[in-house]
């Protein structure tokens, strides 16, 4: 197989991207580094478009390394013919190659390899031909009767016999084919209750049908879920006959042969005892991850906008942890995220200490000048939001509250990462910070987490645990190096993620900086114990300084690209330091007279760099993320109660799903707003439409006040 040919097939990329990029990979260079520093070579190719390409090609690769190890192993055995050779080298699945290989991998002991010791074979061989007519079986039989190996009847020969052509049968790679083909297109994936009288989530799917080409994959993880959980029995219905009447007809060559009836018993035996469930177990294997392939990338995007949320800076703000029982934890950080205070209220119950808490959340806003409440979303939430929103209409200051998801805050708290930051500061109180911090910079303060605790995934419990951390950890990394990092304030928690940057080097880096003060320039870097050339190169890009000697610092411009960004600065009649007194915002200004092509010639880059150096010189030291929705905040609050069909409310879309989107209203539960409601015309998937973060207007449809269920509509809002 030519690799490079078919990947420029499947990706719709030229001949010198495919090429390119894989020289890249091969080099050793990461995925942010290659998309961002060298889309000359790439052709501009995204993050997620290498990634996917990085894996694509990691696979052709291990097909090819699979066929030439199945070529050696079946030459080995002396059974290579031309024929199978070709059709392993021209297999472009794994499965392929795998079926093409099962008639000579080596077996444990089955009904067939037994009755081969017993001396079955060319009993077997003889039924498989089909040239005996006129002969009297039993007689035939009888030449095979060996008590000593347990064969003491006829009855057992052809037996025998018969188990060793179901294998043949079942081994036949074109077979499996036809049958895996015709059970996906055809067949029905069927579940049922193991007690229809139990109560479980799971009551939809106790008498389900559906053809298994249909099945969505969210039902495919919830039917998993379920027979995990014991509550469903699941299996294929497939069309039996068609199957069977296929196997004869490509079987069966001589139907007037003494020995038929016992070759036709044998291709169903084949097929009932051995095919059968296989193929059942590999259509629900590919489906299982199919589905799981969909909720990592619907888990991926979610996370990618959860991190990008807008970060609120500038504001000194409270984080209010909910609680019931062991009280309300608070804690007050500066605009910089340096704790300042903590304590524990207690307005809930059993306590109930309303008025002795608003009083001493009163005085905490005066003394340490708050400008935003962000509460968590956990148990009891809305509890203590009325609670908020009764006391700010009650003080004079221009005081906001929002709702913040809380997801990992728990497992930061007791994390390693928690305790080297707040080493004095109890676990419990830790959460509260935690919560305040992620609404003044939510990339910052999340990649403290591990990715599948933030709670903005669908089934991913249930999901291949090595794939989705990949996945993740990918997405962690693609979102940091888009936006940089400051070299002076970064923890090691975010610095691992900078391209090239270990948890080993991130740590050093810190500890560099606490031991020789705040870095000037990026070449220090390599001051760095372990941080060598190679890894310069990968992260340097994406650490910026603000304050150090160099303002092209405090750019994306990759430090390989600053000759070309002075002599481009100097060209257009500017200085360096104009870089640092922003004095470049009108840079475009100075271009327009100029043929940007020619510039690029001039001054020996690619047109793309040039672009990324000049939008980085209007505007140093720029968070792409502060063009994102902000949150919203409230100072009044809503109950379900309130809530009446028709009403129009602005939200916070806090999950997306394959069937709909969740959005936070305000009131305690999140709403669902299905997929058929997130628009006027057809909508192939929710995300489509919407992501997490953003801020949507919604209409109420209906309220279930008992099971705490509110569907919304985005249709004609």
């Amino acid at each position: 197989m030519d690799i490079i040919k078919k990947l420029v097939q499947e990706f719709g990329l030229k001949r010198y991207q495919v090429e390119n990029t894989i020289r890249l990979i091969d080099e050793g260079n990461t995925i942010p580094f290659i998309a961002r520093y060298r889309k000359e070579q790439t052709g501009e190719l995204s993050d997620v478009v290498l990634r996917e390409f990085s894996q694509r090609l990691s696979y052709l690769r291990n097909l090819e390394s699979r066929k030439e190890e199945v070529i050696r192993l079946i030459s080995e055995q002396g059974k290579l013919t031309d024929e199978l050779k070709r059709k392993i080298i021209e297999a472009d699945v794994l499965q392929r190659v795998e079926d093409l290989y099962r008639p000579f991998r080596p077996k444990r002991r089955t009904r067939a390899t037994i009755a081969k010791e017993k001396g079955l074979e060319p009993l077997a061989d003889i039924i498989l031909s089909q040239k005996i007519e006129d002969i009297s079986l039993e007689e035939l039989a009888k030449q095979f009767i060996n008590e000593e190996k347990g064969v003491t009847s006829i009855e057992d020969a052809y037996n025998g016999a018969k188990d060793i052509i179901a294998e043949i049968i079942s081994d036949n790679a074109e077979f499996r084919r036809f049958i895996r083909n015709i059970t996906f297109n055809k067949g029905i994936l069927i579940s049922k209750a193991v007690d229809s009288k139990a109560e479980s989530v799971y009551e939809m799917y106790y008498d389900y049908k559906e053809p298994v080409k249909k099945i969505p994959n969210h039902r495919i993880l919830a039917i998993n879920r379920g027979e995990k959980e014991k509550y469903l029995r699941v299996g294929i219905d497939v069309p039996y006959d068609e199957i069977i009447t296929y196997l004869l007809d490509n079987v069966i060559t001589n139907d007037k042969a003494a020995t038929t009836e016992y070759l036709k018993e044998a291709v169903e035996d084949g097929y009932k005892r051995l095919i059968a469930p296989s193929i059942e177990r590999e259509i629900r294997n590919n489906l299982t991850e199919r589905a799981e392939e969909q909720a990592i990338k619907i888990f991926a995007r979610n996370l990618k906008n959860l991190l990008l949320v807008a970060p609120v800076k500038g504001k000194v703000v409270m984080g209010f942890d909910p609680a019931f029982r062991t009280g309300c934890k608070i804690a007050v950080v500066d605009e910089t995220g340096k704790l300042l205070h903590t304590t524990t209220v207690y307005p809930t119950e059993p306590q109930n200490k309303v008025e002795e808490t608003k009083n001493e959340l009163k005085e905490i806003i005066d003394k340490y000048d708050v400008d935003i409440i962000a509460i968590g979303n956990g148990t009891a939430s809305r509890e203590s939001e009325l609670i908020i929103a009764e006391m700010l209409n009650e003080i004079d200051k221009d005081v906001c509250y929002t709702i913040v998801s809380e997801a990992g805050a728990s497992v930061y708290s007791a994390s390693e990462v928690a305790n080297e930051e707040y080493p004095d500061i109890n676990v419990s109180l830790r959460g509260a910070i935690s919560i305040a911090r992620r609404l003044q910079d939510p990339l910052a303060e999340l990649v403290k987490i591990d990715p599948k605790h933030v709670g903005v995934g669908q089934y991913q419990h249930d999901i291949n645990q090595k794939k989705l951390d990949e996945a993740l950890k990918g997405v962690v990394e693609d979102c940091v190096n888009s936006v940089g990092v400051d070299l002076n304030t970064a923890s090691a928690s975010l610095l691992r993620y900078i391209a090239g940057i270990s948890s080993s080097v991130a740590k050093n880096i810190v500890k560099y900086r606490e031991e020789n003060g705040k870095f000037k320039n990026r070449e220090q870097l390599k001051k760095v114990p372990r941080l060598g050339d190679k890894v310069f190169v990968q992260c340097a890009g994406f650490l910026r300084i603000s304050d150090g000697t160099n303002p092209l610092d405090n750019t994306s411009v990759h430090p390989e690209s600053y000759d070309v960004a002075i002599r481009l600065i100097k060209r257009l009649g500017f200085s360096e330091e104009d870089i640092k007194n922003g004095n470049l915002r009108d840079i475009d200004k100075s271009l327009i007279d100029i043929n940007i092509e020619s510039l690029a010639q001039e001054l020996g880059v690619g047109l793309p760099t040039l672009k990324d150096i000049i939008n980085e010189l209007k505007k140093p030291g720029r968070d792409p993320r502060d063009e994102m929705p902000k949150p919203v905040f409230r100072t009044d609050v809503l109950k379900i109660e309130d809530l009446k069909p028709d009403m129009v409310l602005t939200g916070t879309v806090r999950n997306v799903v394959d069937f709909g989107a969740f959005v936070d209203i305000g009131v305690k539960q999140d709403g669902l707003v299905h997929i058929s409601q997130l628009s006027n015309k057809f909508v192939k998937h929710p995300m489509e439409i919407v992501s997490v973060g953003d801020i949507v207007k919604v209409k109420v449809i209906e309220v279930d006040i008992k099971k705490g269920r509110i569907a919304l509509s985005m249709r004609e809002v």
